[in-house]
This record gives structure tokens, sequence and C-alpha cells, in this order.
């Protein structure tokens, strides 16, 4: 499969599934799918509650799905659907990063389409992860 055919793939994914998220709060609906090292697409959407600290952002929702499905995952690609393009909060980079591969790309999107693909590590160069621990 191209890497076209598979940015097309996520994309699709995020794209439904975002049509599910519950933000009655922020109006800010959020879609995203990522991409597994074994090459399993799963997708989430952003999930809002009246209690703010409740809320689960569609890029940890789609880990966390892929987690509840096959257990231990890498993660090769997230792809995050936003309108306006807006790059993944702190806590989900810090969620990323615990999944994350040296490659893991991150593909910021609109409803039209990707807009920019940068590398995980521009977001967080020194992420406290698993060799952050003793």
């Amino acid at each position: 499969m191209s890497e076209k055919d598979l940015i097309d793939q996520l994309f699709q994914a995020a794209l439904e599934t975002r049509k599910n998220s519950y933000s009655p709060y922020s109006k800010f609906a959020v879609g995203a799918a990522i991409l597994t090292s074994d090459g399993k697409i799963y997708s989430g959407c952003n999930v809002e509650n009246a209690s703010y600290g409740g809320a689960v952002c569609a890029e940890r929702n789609a880990i966390f799905r892929g987690v509840v499905t096959q257990g231990e995952i890498g993660v090769e690609k997230v792809l995050v659907i936003t309108e306006p393009v807006a790059v993944p909060c702190g806590f989900c980079l810090q969620v990323i990063s615990e999944f994350a591969t040296d490659k893991t790309e991150i593909i910021l999107c609109d409803p039209t389409g990707p807009k920019r693909t940068l590398p995980f590590l521009d977001f967080m160069p020194h992420p406290f992860d698993k060799a952050s621990l003793p």
C-alpha cells in the first residue's frame, strides 16, 4: 500500500469517527486515527464532560482503543482532524510519548485533508517516558 493510500485510510477513519464527537461545551470536534507498528488503524473522537477534567481527547481515545483491542502497541502515525488545524494538547502528547517510536509522525488536518506532517519529537524532544523512571 502506498503512503498516500495509508494516509487516506487514516484520514477517513478519523473523519468518520469525528462525526461522533461529543463536544457540547467547546464546540471543537476532533477526530483522530493512529497507525500501530503492526499496521492496524484505530480511531477516536473527543468526549467532553460538564466536569471539564473528565473530558478525553480524540488522540487518547484512539490510543486507548488500540491498547484495549490488542494490548501493547507502538504508534507510527497520529492523524488529527480539527477545524481550524490544531496540534495535540500537552496531555495527549504525554500519552503519545508512551507509545511513540523514533519514527512517529503527527499529521495535522482540517476536514478537507492533511495540512502538515511533523515528527513527534518536534513536539516533545525530551519526553517524560519509560527511560525517565528508575
